[in-house]
């Protein structure tokens, strides 16, 4: 698949799930309602679309949520994928639910590696970021089993919210010196279901990473050109050693210009861009018949309209409707 300005795409993003036992403060209000089950996509669905898609050209699904690891087969549906595709797939997740039984069968199914997202290490203000009874010491014990059960390489997500928890940069950091993963410094964008985004509480990835040299001396890394994230090395450490810190910086450095992803919402709904306004429905073609080559020429089609870029610096920028929760990371 290929856009109009000559972008291949080669990762999708499947939101399994709508749902999440989180309330983060810039994503969902505690009044968010979930998506009837019966309008998401099933598991069958699922794994159509994905292969489908794998003859296209797409080479990594990560499957995202919402909170996938709330989806009651989320076995089935790394088995499935992986029994029909050749995909690598990853899972992004709080890790609130994770334990050494599960991550050990989802491995043993297919999935190849985790990302876990993380924004404090402080309770009290875990608690308050996420609106939710779990911890940090609850995420980082995931990490560790996760680790400890060769879902590598593990990555860790963190958005920093200016005067809520911007000055754990550097704590945050070292949990990527301490466990040999990657941490990602993920730009506050304007995503929140309360359409309450103030750019005032924004904080650049140039002034976070600023914050860890200070005190932890980085060496950039040879990154794809297609990645979201700049990744660094700690100079303290050998080279080879997996433990790095990155900056995704969709404010302040956008990086559209070489994406190569691709979106589908649990309902089903084609978003060539996480900050596209307008969806393309594949839930209705996949459940009215449509043969695999009519699926193709859809996703070709939806594919074709994917926007230069999300501009969020621009006067005329309009938010989604839709919370990331509801799109899908």
């Amino acid at each position: 698949m290929v856009d109009s300005h000559g972008r291949t795409i080669r990762d999708l993003r499947i939101s399994i799930t709508d749902r999440c036992n989180f309330r983060c403060v810039y994503c969902m209000e505690p009044d968010v309602r979930f998506a009837p089950p019966a309008s998401l996509l099933t598991v069958d669905e699922i794994i159509r679309v994905a292969a489908i898609a794998e003859s296209l050209g797409v080479r990594k699904v990560r499957l995202t949520g919402g909170e996938p690891t709330l989806h009651p087969h989320l076995l089935d549906i790394i088995t499935d994928l992986a029994a029909a595709t050749g995909v690598e797939i990853a899972l992004i997740t709080n890790a609130s639910v994770l334990s050494y039984e599960s991550l050990r069968a989802w491995k043993k199914a297919g999935l190849a590696r985790l990302t876990v997202s993380i924004d404090s290490l402080r309770p009290d203000r875990f608690a308050r970021l996420t609106r939710s009874s779990s911890s940090p010491a609850k995420v980082l014990e995931g990490v560790q089993m996760a680790l400890d059960e060769g879902l590598t390489p593990v990555k860790l997500n963190a958005v920093l919210i200016r005067g809520f928890n911007d000055d754990e940069a550097v704590t945050l950091a070292a949990l990527a010196h301490t466990f040999g993963v990657e941490l990602r410094f993920i730009e506050y964008m304007p995503l929140d279901s309360a359409h309450a985004w103030d750019s005032s509480k924004w904080v650049s990835a140039a002034e976070t990473r600023a914050a860890i040299e200070a005190v932890f001396p980085l060496i950039a890394c040879d990154d794809d050109p297609s990645s979201t994230a700049r990744t660094f090395r700690f100079a303290d450490l050998p080279a080879d050693s997996p433990a790095r810190v990155g900056f995704i910086a969709p404010v302040s450095s956008s990086f559209c210009g070489a994406c190569s992803r691709l979106r589908i919402t649990a309902d089903g709904k084609v978003r060539p861009c996480l900050f596209s306004t307008t969806e393309w429905d594949l839930r209705s073609p996949l459940r009215a018949g449509a043969t695999d080559e009519e699926l193709v020429d859809f996703l070709i089609d939806a594919t074709w309209t994917k926007q230069p870029g999300h501009g969020i610096t621009s006067p005329d920028f309009v938010q989604p409707e839709r919370p990331m929760s509801a799109i899908g990371g």
